[in-house]
């Protein structure tokens, strides 16, 4: 890592983010628009409240930031959650940008985890105190867009998420890959959903879908990728599983390296998500990387993140997604232009494509990098 340095050129945006963590949306954003924004010629570390340890040099805690600052600074606050970090900018008089990656609202948390709920509700707070002092807000969709708006946000701009899709290319794990593999031999399909098991995430909505599916047209297994933040509905959820008798057809992975989950990705016939609440939607587009049709309830963003490559369902129904799911899976017409239209749609959102996006749009708050 770098230090800024007592030199005052060139000007310096640098990031702030509640906690820097190794294979999270916004983790993996903030180090790649650090990168962005290094190589179009700006100045640029990163500050946290938290920082895991695998990261522990890629940035440092947000208290230092003083010992780095320089007139003309440009602060760019990753928001995704509540964090003291709010706070401390809401007192800093440099120019704020407001990146907006939404956050779980607290009815979404209500009866399953008081804390988090709580929590919930303190990011909305940040968001009041620090949308209004913001001198440009980005989202990284029209959906997030609108909240930024009505919490008082202006002027704002849609750019995209920054995010190396093709990880999920990489070699697959052969442990994993093996296990998997193993499964299909007795026949069926396997769906897939990647993120974290909380109430928002729809994963009993996932199992309904799969119970239905195997009453209705033959064998499945799902596959649920990711960590929760969440306990009481992570077991409620495993209950609910066993009570329906799907104990040997789903599988909660829980948190897994970049080659398991390009082995998971490699064994998936489906990409399945049937989440209420989306500001964007990265494993969505990691499918499309994949070559993995994408079956997706049309919540949040997911609409505009998917675009025409994914079969979108309005409605969330077990016979209904069943019914999706065999179609995708039969029709093989369908599951091609799936595939194809994926394809597409990741060169659209590639890194390539949204970096020059996120400097045009920087720059008009920061000038133009020297």
């Amino acid at each position: 890592m770098t230090a800024a340095g007592p030199d005052h050129s060139p000007v310096a945006v640098h990031q702030f983010i509640p906690t820097l963590n190794p294979r999270d949306a916004s983790g993996t954003h903030t180090i790649l628009l650090r990168d962005v924004l290094r190589r179009a010629g700006w100045r640029s570390e990163i500050f946290a409240e938290a920082i895991h340890d695998d990261l522990a040099h890629e940035g440092y805690k947000h208290w230092m930031y003083p010992e780095h600052a320089a007139p003309g600074d440009v602060l760019i606050y990753q928001f995704s959650t509540s964090s003291a970090v709010a706070a401390f900018l809401a007192e800093r008089p440099e120019t704020l940008v407001l990146d907006f990656h939404n956050f779980t609202a607290p009815e979404y948390f209500a009866g399953w985890e008081p804390h988090t709920e709580q929590r919930a509700a303190l990011a909305a707070e940040d968001l009041a105190l620090l949308a209004p002092k913001a001198a440009l807000g980005l989202a990284d969709s029209r959906f997030n867009e609108a909240v930024l708006r009505q919490a008082g946000c202006h002027p704002t701009k849609v750019v995209p998420v920054l995010v190396d899709y093709h990880r999920v290319a990489a070699a697959p794990d052969g442990r994993t890959s093996a296990e998997l593999h193993a499964l299909k031999e007795s026949g069926g399909i396997d769906l897939l959903f990647v993120g974290r098991v909380v109430p928002s995430k729809a994963q009993h909505e996932l199992v309904k879908a799969l119970f239905a599916y195997r009453h209705l047209y033959g064998e499945a297994r799902l596959h649920l990728v990711g960590g929760t933040s969440s306990y009481n509905y992570s077991k409620a959820l495993r209950d609910y599983i066993d009570d329906l008798g799907l104990t040997a057809s789903v599988r909660i992975c829980g948190e897994v390296s970049d080659a398991a989950l390009a082995a998971y990705f490699e064994a998936a016939d489906v990409y399945l998500s049937l989440s209420e609440h989306e500001g964007f939607g990265v494993p969505l587009i990691e499918a499309m990387t994949a070559g993995v049709p994408v079956v997706a309830r049309a919540a949040g963003a997911v609409g505009e993140t998917a675009g025409d490559a994914a079969l979108l369902l309005t409605r969330g129904d077990p016979s209904y997604v069943a019914a999706a799911i065999h179609r995708v899976c039969t029709d093989d017409t369908l599951r091609q232009r799936l595939i194809a239209a994926g394809h597409h749609r990741v060169g659209a959102l590639s890194l390539s494509a949204v970096a020059p996006l996120v400097v045009e749009a920087i720059a008009t708050v920061a000038g133009p990098p020297q």
